[in-house]
């Protein structure tokens, strides 16, 4: 009988392999205050986390449903809560109607899963999904069983040409609306008129542009005059700007029912809990008594990349509060990662597979509460890394 590796084994061998590849990854517990580090590796753009109101808001929503939802939506886990904050945020954003779930990821997994089953079989959808897309949306293309393409960068042209190609009687454009690694913006005007010219739905994920960019924070879509269109779905995250847990699909109405009856990201999931939806219910609050938050956001990315740039690094253009400085190396990254801890500053670290091989990069986040005191320390980090 021929002899086969225990499971174990064949795990650390992979393990070692991407030691040497420089890819191995561990988690590290950090302080309330970021250990005294300057925070530039965080999502919390709006610099909410730790605001009082959010955490009365919280607090009080413990108090009063308890500390979990107790079940799936459609059993117990809908509270008044859920439906209040739903239609804040369609409110908010300028959509039909909105659907709370536990997490963004699960809200792209099962819009693009469920659209995909409930537009005909799989030999019948096509889905054209941006080369740069987050993991989350690549993972609900795979997970369609539709006919997936990928297209170049931010190039509407390549995407109408695929609609105008295909044999498929239904098709869905899916693409970030401001992509997570170096904060470049989608053209979101332009895909959206290729969709519509092909017949296709879009799908854009406003995880990082809600609450930074469009009039008030409402996004993106807002930004570009389409919010209201009904062939738009939206995902949006309650975790980045809106500094909480969750995420949501905002759409039509036909969206929604057909998420709450399909959806298996939806039914099959323990509801978001109370204190979660009320924290993102303040913060919705708060973006709109404070609507200059995400322009103090974009411009802290852009003082930042200008910092950057002087310094003599790779830096993106930040369209929104990301941005990227490419390093190179895997092991470069983490190096220069460990070297702007050292002068104070947390930054994040993107290294494949969440970014091609060779472009593993820093990546840093512009947050409307930055003092003149951290972007002192970010300058003297990012010298440092030119030095290394």
């Amino acid at each position: 009988m021929r002899h086969r590796p225990h499971p174990l084994e064949l795990l650390r061998q992979a393990a070692a392999g991407r030691a040497r590849a420089g890819v191995r990854r561990g988690l590290v517990p950090r302080g309330p205050d970021h250990d005294g580090l300057v925070d530039l590796a965080s999502n919390d753009y709006l610099g909410l986390c730790g605001d009082p109101r959010l955490a009365a808001a919280a607090a009080a929503a413990a108090g009063e449903w308890g500390t979990g939802s107790t079940g799936s939506r459609l059993v117990t886990g809908t509270t008044a809560l859920h439906a209040r904050l739903e239609a804040r945020l369609a409110e908010f954003t300028g959509a039909a109607a909105a659907l709370v779930f536990s997490s963004g990821y699960l809200a792209n997994l099962s819009v693009l899963t469920a659209l995909a089953a409930a537009l005909g079989a799989p030999d019948d959808v096509l889905i054209v999904s941006d080369t740069g897309n987050h993991a989350s949306l690549i993972d609900g293309c795979r997970l369609s069983r539709a006919r997936v393409t990928v297209t170049p960068h931010r190039d509407p042209d390549a995407v109408r040409k695929v609609l105008a190609d295909r044999d498929e009687p239904a098709a869905i454009v899916v693409s970030d609306a401001v992509f997570s690694v170096d904060g470049g913006q989608a053209p979101v005007a332009e895909l959206h008129a290729a969709a519509r010219s092909g017949g296709a739905l879009l799908v854009l994920d406003e995880a990082h542009a809600l609450g930074v960019t469009g009039p008030g924070g409402r996004g993106a879509a807002a930004g570009a005059g389409i919010a209201a269109e009904p062939d738009l779905i939206r995902t949006v995250t309650l975790s980045k700007a809106l500094a909480g847990q969750g995420g949501a699909v905002l759409g039509a109405p036909e969206v929604i029912e057909t998420l709450v009856d399909t959806g298996r990201g939806f039914i099959f999931d323990t509801g978001l809990a109370p204190p979660s939806v009320a924290a993102a219910l303040a913060a919705v609050e708060v973006i709109m008594a404070e609507p200059e938050l995400g322009a103090s956001a974009r411009a802290a990315a852009v003082r930042l990349a200008a910092t950057a740039a002087g310094e003599g690094l790779r830096v993106s253009t930040p369209e929104a509060a990301v941005l990227a400085v490419t390093v190179g190396a895997s092991a470069d990254a983490v190096r220069s990662q460990e070297i702007c801890a050292g002068y104070g500053v947390r930054v994040g670290c993107f290294r494949p597979p969440a970014v091609p091989r060779g472009r593993a990069c820093l990546r840093l986040a512009g947050r409307a509460d930055l003092t003149d005191g951290d972007f002192a320390a970010a300058a003297r980090a990012l010298a440092a890394i030119r030095d290394h």
